[in-house]
């Protein structure tokens, strides 16, 4: 049988959107705090030879550096106080919540209702401060190190240079986190990932423009072009349909008398997700494999043979790199499943509760049932992100495909897409909510 808030979910469109004030006002919002964010990765960092930082960069493209001026919308490429963006405070998050995982202090910190969220979120935002001081300190030291063939990078390198560089991108991303949650809190919602997003999505057209660039040059045929977009369209399909697929265990709650009436008896479902862990997997699995090759572009023409070796074997496309890609993405898949997904908390809520999965024992069993259907989809969600993330990289090797039509890339804008989608229905949901409770008090009013 279908809920009331079910029926009621499904009529929700956004012909009620112009009623829906509150919505408009926090859209409007959201918008401006990203046209902030854009403008701030165009304020540069003092001492820095633009001209020379775009030389550089543009060597960088399939290394680390790469990456990670996709994710903050080439504020690292012009090297911005936003040249960091909000990088550190996910590495943060998800060193706490590995932490979370590890520590019996921190889980029982966690379980403390909304006093021990506020208290792991203030440990979030220090470790965001530390990691990005050091983050800073490595990329002004690194910075003063590059050189172009019109120059240094750095105009007067030293150490006020590099203090000045720190405190300057430690406070932007610190402004950035401060963003983040106004909006999330004054916003739609999802104000991190929405940051992450836009950064993706204001280099998009550039990236364009760079494959039609060449195909105008003869690089590729327009008949390649036309493939590579429809497979692209292809994979966001795909990404959608993975994304909201869920293995539904149904869940049993028994009949309990009070006084003289009959409760509970209902049955609902325990959503699991095909792929439980997001995005992580490819991020961590590129951020790992790219920093040696990085390191190696880094070194120029060396005579070292390992620097050698890495350049040859680990660059994008080499059979090497994508057996050591295959065999990260599916590790951290099972990996961060687990920390995010305990099947025997589950249980003993479910327990506790009084709920049963129909044909399992409650506790023990029905925490093995949960891991062992949990590891089933997580083996089918790992094969899917690896099939996501590895194609492109055959693309980008074997026909300069931009960087930017990577698959973490379109996971993380087609994942932010429709988490705003969903944002945005809930509030108007809840404004139909509203509609309703205030039809129904003038009602009863005038009786």
């Amino acid at each position: 049988m279908v809920s009331a808030a079910e029926r009621l979910a499904s009529n929700v469109n956004f012909g009620a959107f112009s009623k829906a004030t509150e919505l408009k006002q926090r859209i409007w919002f959201t918008l401006a705090a990203l046209v902030v964010y854009r403008l701030g990765t165009y304020i540069p960092i003092p001492g820095m030879d633009a001209a020379v930082l775009s030389e550089i960069f543009s060597q960088q493209q399939g290394g680390l550096l790469g990456m990670f001026d996709m994710f903050s919308g080439g504020a690292l490429g012009r090297m911005t106080i936003f040249a960091l963006n909000i990088m550190p405070y996910i590495s943060a998050s998800i060193i706490m919540q590995l932490m979370t995982a590890v520590s019996p202090k921190l889980e029982a910190l966690k379980k403390d209702g909304e006093q021990g969220r506020q208290k792991i979120n203030q440990f979030t935002r220090y470790g965001t401060v530390i990691l990005a001081a050091v983050q800073a300190y490595g990329l002004a030291v690194g910075v003063e190190g590059m050189r172009g063939a019109s120059g240094s990078a750095v105009l007067d390198p030293g150490m006020f240079f590099r203090i000045t560089t720190v405190i300057t991108v430690v406070g932007g991303t610190m402004f950035l986190m401060w963003l983040g949650e106004q909006i999330t809190s004054r916003g739609i919602g999802n104000g991190i990932s929405l940051i992450i997003f836009a950064g993706i999505v204001a280099n998009l057209p550039t990236a364009l423009a760079s494959l039609f660039e060449l195909s105008r040059t003869g690089a590729i045929s327009a008949g390649l072009i036309v493939i590579l977009l429809l497979l692209a369209v292809a994979t966001v399909a795909a990404i959608v349909f993975m994304e909201r697929a869920q293995r539904r265990i149904i869940v049993q709650y028994p009949k309990r008398q009070q006084g003289n009436k009959m409760y509970g008896g209902e049955s609902s479902h325990l959503p699991l997700k095909l792929n439980t862990a997001g995005v992580i997997p490819p991020i961590f699995a590129s951020s790992l494999l790219l920093m040696p090759v990085t390191i190696a572009n880094f070194g120029g023409s060396s005579d070292s043979e390992w620097l050698n070796f890495i350049s040859a074997y680990l660059g994008h496309g080499q059979p090497l790199y994508l057996a050591f890609y295959l065999g990260m993405i599916v590790f951290f898949c099972f990996f961060y499943t687990a920390i995010v997904f305990n099947p025997e908390e589950t249980a003993d809520n479910l327990k506790r509760y009084g709920g049963f999965v129909p044909g399992i024992r409650p506790g023990k069993n029905t925490a093995t049932y949960l891991d062992y259907v949990l590891t089933r989809l997580t083996v089918l969600g790992a094969g899917y992100l690896a099939a996501v993330c590895l194609l492109p990289e055959l693309l980008i090797s074997q026909y300069a495909v931009p960087f930017y039509f990577g698959g973490t890339s379109l996971l993380i804008v087609v994942n932010v897409t429709m988490d705003t989608v969903a944002q945005i229905q809930s509030h108007l949901l809840a404004h139909q909510y509203e509609g309703l409770i205030k039809k129904s008090k003038l009602r009863g009013r005038r009786r």
